[in-house]
């Protein structure tokens, strides 16, 4: 493993010997990718991840999407490649089929039965694997190749055999059968629409133990923010500041996600205002909200998780005295709804809780109206994605772009679509990016 501080690469005796220190600065090791069971994780691994989700030190970001960021990275390293997976098929197949042509002296039609139960044993244990949630969606889009290729390996060779080499009816029978079986399975998988979750390679716990450790070895992690700190002593504004007014503003269902956008300026850079439904930040909420309400034109953006809570954010604004009730003002949903996730298919991270199923069951009627069955179905089965799994760039760039494409929002270029006409204009923005 080399050293972040100087490069040098210890192997493990080297930093054994040196109480896990680098032999050349003494620099100590935050990580023993050795005693760390399954989860392996290295110093130049860990610092690699930290400049990514940064974007090389100029972003900031939330411990929790350091988390996400790391189960994703860690689930991606783990894929098992696709020839490594073949070439164990291949093995095992010669390896039975010698030991059973010697044990059998030859008898073909058993050695046909050893190798058809032989291949349904590997076949069923690489469709399990391709629709389980302990790997990554790429891991399991690998092993339902996997199954295609051994069909047609099937097919192939068996055909072949069963036709000019043993004559056999049988051996033919069976081999058509199993490869047609097995390329069924890899396709339906491929194709398959259902929206798979995914389990956490490691707990939160463990995490937080990690970075503690990180940051007493190396030092603060400077662009990680810490939880969103109440501060209710109001903040005092020139009163000509406060005639004025902001065209848009941001409100996030979570104060880690307006303290996000904050912290990375983008209020500044896309003159919007940044509000949690929370009322984050508390010392210019009473005022902000005074001055937005003197704007007629201002056009309110809805950024939330994919959960029950999340996709109440909009009708909170809208029935809320605190927020605006009895307005006229076009809110947009920017997301995330289960209709972009189910429209996207991939590169979410989709999780479930019995909590989330119950909490989902019990939305209100006037939610519930604005949803097709199908995205009840995925709330109501305790599904849910939050925006802390996307890194701060790409909920950035989402953000920017939903505004960008609601400036004129009667055209059909913004993507967005009417959720509601019942005179209170609710926008959803279609694609999450």
């Amino acid at each position: 493993m080399k050293c972040i501080q100087c490069g040098t690469d210890n192997k493990l005796k080297d930093r054994t010997v040196n109480q896990g220190r680098c032999i050349k600065c003494n620099h100590p090791f935050a990580f023993e990718p050795t005693s760390m069971g399954k989860v392996k994780i290295t110093d130049p691994m860990f610092a690699k991840v930290l400049s990514d989700i940064s974007a090389n030190n100029t972003l900031f970001f939330t411990q929790k999407q350091l988390f996400y960021f790391f189960n994703s990275r860690l689930g991606t390293k783990s894929v098992t490649s696709i020839f490594s997976l073949l070439l164990g098929y291949l093995f095992f197949s010669l390896i039975i089929g010698f030991t059973s042509a010697n044990f059998t002296s030859g008898n073909q039609e058993i050695i046909a039965l050893v190798l058809f139960i032989f291949n349904s044993f590997y076949i069923f244990n690489i469709f399990k694997t391709s629709d389980s949630s302990k790997l990554s969606p790429k891991n399991r889009r690998a092993n339902a190749r996997v199954l295609q290729i051994i069909g047609i390996l099937i097919l192939s060779g068996g055909i072949y055999t069963s036709i000019l080499v043993i004559t056999s009816f049988y051996a033919f029978t069976l081999s058509v059968l199993m490869g047609m079986v097995s390329i069924y399975l890899g396709t339906q998988q491929l194709q398959n629409p259902k929206l798979s979750t995914q389990e956490l390679l490691f707990s939160e716990n463990d995490f937080t133990n990690w970075v503690n450790r990180w940051q007493q070895i190396n030092g603060l992690i400077t662009k990680i923010l810490p939880s969103p700190r109440e501060d209710n002593t109001l903040a005092t504004f020139n009163p000509d500041v406060t005639a004025y007014s902001f065209d848009r503003l941001v409100v996030c269902d979570r104060a880690t996600i307006a303290q996000l956008l904050i912290a990375n300026n983008f209020h500044f850079e896309n003159n919007c205002a940044i509000l949690s439904i929370t009322g984050y930040p508390q010392r210019i909420f009473e005022t902000m909200m005074q001055m937005l309400h003197r704007n007629p034109d201002l056009k309110v953006y809805a950024f939330h998780d994919c959960s029950p809570q999340g996709i109440g954010l909009v009708h909170h604004l809208r029935t809320s005295p605190k927020w605006f009730q009895d307005s006229n003002i076009v809110i947009i949903d920017i997301g995330l709804t289960p209709r972009q996730i189910i429209a996207a298919k991939r590169g979410m991270f989709i999780q479930s809780s019995p909590e989330s199923a119950q909490t989902a069951k019990k939305l209100v009627t006037e939610i519930r109206q604005n949803l097709s069955a199908e995205e009840i179905q995925f709330l109501e089965s305790g599904k849910f994605v939050e925006l802390e799994s996307f890194t701060p760039q790409r909920l950035i760039q989402v953000l920017q772009k939903s505004i960008a494409g609601s400036q004129n929002i009667e055209s059909d270029d913004g993507g967005l679509f009417l959720a509601s006409d019942t005179g209170n204009d609710m926008y959803v923005v279609q694609s999450f990016g």
